[in-house]
């Protein structure tokens, strides 16, 4: 938005450290005049007209002082406001090498924890935050371009297998096809998925959490027969506020992340809920191979898949937990992924208890 050229804040506050000095010394000559002009001091012998006589010889002396005190306060002024400015300019500085796409550099202000280092210290952390947002953007984006590449590409080669090949088994290719598009389809609900969780364009309301463990449970038994493993339900009411349907989806990624990374034919999932003080807390654990903590540490990216755990017809679309910690952060909660030490994974969701 376009705007007048104005006076800069230094300027503006060395007139105002110059006026103020300025009328500090009027008002104490004014006060000294009264004196001298009031008040008979014990010694001195008056003569007629002393008072006019006072005058012609303070005025100039007092013309004197305050060109002393406007000029010295102009000066001074301007140094002050310079050293008391210093950290906003780099402050500025800062921004705009930030608005120029650079979001590594840090301000880093030295100095006691004043107003100007609380401002840089929140700017350096808000960089910082900005800085891995755009990268995980970033590789996001990278990431699905590739898995989103990789089922157009399969497409295309069995079209073309169909094309050179006339009498090839046209039920094989057509099954092969139907699978791959099944696929990119699911990846793209789970991109848009984690597009509207993330822009929180949903509305809030009452959800009881473990009414939703229970329904994804439920809508997950059959695979979980099929693999053999075997779903424990339990835990309290737990009341929390949000969209009923991401927190659904969210609990059922849990479940179904913890069915098919376990033991097959001998495996257990734990889905607990539970209230603690300020937070309603789901707990999805599961048994399962070793963990290691730094593998752990990275399923939650996107398209990160424990692929020593994955079973071959449950591959995924690497996008499961990565939706998860999505629709966590967008109800202001958390996602804590833990190894266990005989194998397997606890996952805990926290989310703000529902303002009373």
């Amino acid at each position: 938005m376009a705007r007048a050229p104005g006076w800069s804040v230094r300027f503006r506050l060395t007139l105002s450290y110059a006026g103020f000095l300025l009328v500090a010394g009027v008002l104490l000559l004014s006060a000294t005049w009264v004196f001298l002009n009031r008040v008979n001091h014990v010694g001195l012998i008056l003569m007629p007209g002393y008072r006019y006589a006072v005058l012609r010889a303070f005025a100039p002396t007092a013309a004197v002082v305050l060109t002393f005190l406007l000029v010295f306060g102009l000066a001074g002024g301007w140094l002050l406001a310079g050293h008391m400015l210093a950290p906003l300019t780099r402050i500025t500085d800062a921004t705009r090498t930030a608005a120029d796409g650079s979001l590594s550099h840090r301000i880093r202000l030295p100095g006691p924890n004043d107003e100007f280092r609380e401002l840089a210290d929140a700017f350096d952390t808000m960089l910082a935050r900005l800085e891995a947002h755009v990268a995980g953007q970033q590789r996001f984006a990278a990431n699905a371009s590739h898995e989103l590449r990789t089922p157009l590409a399969i497409s295309k080669a069995l079209l073309d297998v169909a094309r050179a090949d006339p009498d090839h088994d046209t039920g094989e290719i057509l099954g092969r096809l139907h699978a791959v598009n099944t696929r990119a389809i699911e990846l793209t609900e789970a991109l848009l998925l984690i597009s509207r969780a993330d822009q929180r364009s949903f509305t809030r309301e009452p959800v009881d959490l473990s009414l939703l463990a229970e329904e994804a449970t439920e809508t997950l038994l059959p695979l979980a027969e099929k693999h053999r493993v075997t779903l424990e339900t339990g835990g309290e009411i737990t009341p929390a506020s949000g969209s009923a349907a991401l927190l659904l989806q969210l609990t059922t990624n849990l479940v179904h992340n913890a069915i098919v990374h376990n033991l097959p034919g001998r495996g257990t999932v734990w889905v607990r809920t539970g209230v603690r003080p300020g937070a309603a807390v789901l707990t999805v654990e599961n048994t399962g191979e070793q963990v290691a903590p730094e593998l752990a540490a990275t399923l939650t990216e996107p398209f990160q898949r424990g692929t020593e755990r994955t079973h071959a017809d449950h591959a995924g679309v690497g996008l499961g937990l990565a939706i998860v910690k999505t629709i966590a952060q967008a109800h202001d909660g958390t996602l804590t992924l833990t190894p266990r030490p005989a194998g397997g994974l606890r996952i805990t969701v926290e989310l703000p208890a529902p303002q009373a």
